[in-house]
């Protein structure tokens, strides 16, 4: 089963967002700038509503602590543009460090299963399985619900609650008669609700934030251009060796606590994906390539470490690793 395409939203399209003021006279509240500041920002990035995690980080970042008081507070002109261009630059550098990822719910890729036959099959063959947990071969017609459910945002179908229409057209196609259903009429029973869903999602799409985390590097870069970070990660290094029974070499040492610890640092989990692996692996050859291990206690330790996580930070921007996540 094919996920519905992606859309990265990282901050691009905000840099070009108008900054200047409406003609509201002299003054302006603070709740005026940041209501003006969230429409601009909703209109470039396809009706998406910021979550609330960005737009605090957004306004911690220009010092806007207390956003209850800041929104009753009267700024002036020159006051509230200067508020709403440093609120709309900090949102883009929020979502340059840690991309949104949406999808774009417009009915084409349920047009594609539909269209081919075979896929269509196989797809209402393996929700029906899935749906027939106690192996009967009938399953309750009210359980066409829980098939577009369980097809979700990855193929294609909007949560019912961003997509109320849905619950109309379940209505409209809900079978008559008999209260289960075997595997051939379930797909004939779904195929009328997956077209007219369809079809309703071409004529309005619905956007839906993916809970998918871009990791492309830009955390490690701060590390990496922040001294007094970069050494405190060193620190924690030889620290934990120092605390440890086993005697391994510097290579390993750094390896394991980044595999231990990366999350905080920016890189990707293991399990995020069987590619992370390949990337460690990668990574430590390149940097191993002609190098002995260097003692823990050497100031060559903490330019190994720079070394290795310049390298994370190249490869990561370069292949970006998406990782599923709840928030």
């Amino acid at each position: 089963m094919s996920d519905s395409a992606l859309t990265i939203l990282d901050g691009t399209h905000l840099r070009a967002l108008d900054q200047t003021l409406p003609d509201h006279g002299p003054a302006l509240t603070g709740a005026e700038v940041l209501d003006l500041a969230d429409s601009r920002v909703s209109s470039a990035l396809f009706g998406v509503s910021l979550p609330e995690t960005v737009k605090s980080s957004a306004l911690q970042s220009i010092h806007v602590n207390d956003v209850l008081s800041f929104r009753h507070t009267q700024l002036s002109r020159d006051q509230a543009s200067r508020s709403l261009a440093d609120y709309l630059n900090a949102i883009a550098d929020r979502l340059k460090d840690d991309p949104l990822v949406i999808s774009i719910l417009d009915g084409k890729i349920l047009q594609l299963f539909l269209d081919d036959e075979d896929d269509f099959a196989m797809i209402s063959e393996n929700l029906f399985t899935d749906l027939d947990a106690e192996d009967k071969g009938k399953i309750s017609k009210g359980e066409i619900r829980n098939a577009l459910v369980l097809m979700g945002v990855e193929m294609g179908v909007p949560p019912f609650s961003e997509f109320p229409l849905l619950n109309d057209i379940l209505r409209k196609h809900e079978p008559e008669g008999e209260e289960e259903l075997g595997q051939a009429q379930f797909a004939q029973s779904l195929q009328p609700v997956l077209q007219e869903l369809a079809e309703a999602l071409a004529e309005k799409h619905v956007v839906c934030i993916r809970n998918i985390r871009i990791i492309n590097g830009s955390r490690l870069k701060k590390i990496l251009g922040d001294e007094e970070e970069l050494n405190n990660v060193v620190r924690k290094i030889v620290e934990e060796k120092q605390s440890g029974k086993d005697s391994v070499g510097s290579f390993e040492l750094i390896r394991g606590f980044l595999e231990r610890n990366g999350k905080a640092l920016g890189l990707p989990p293991l399990e995020a994906d069987e590619t992370v692996v390949l990337l460690y692996n990668a990574v430590f050859a390149d940097v191993k390539d002609g190098k002995s291990d260097v003692d823990i206690e050497n100031d060559k330790l903490g330019k190994l470490v720079k070394e290795v996580l310049e390298k994370f930070a190249e490869q990561l921007e370069a292949n970006p690793v998406y990782h599923a996540l709840d928030r």
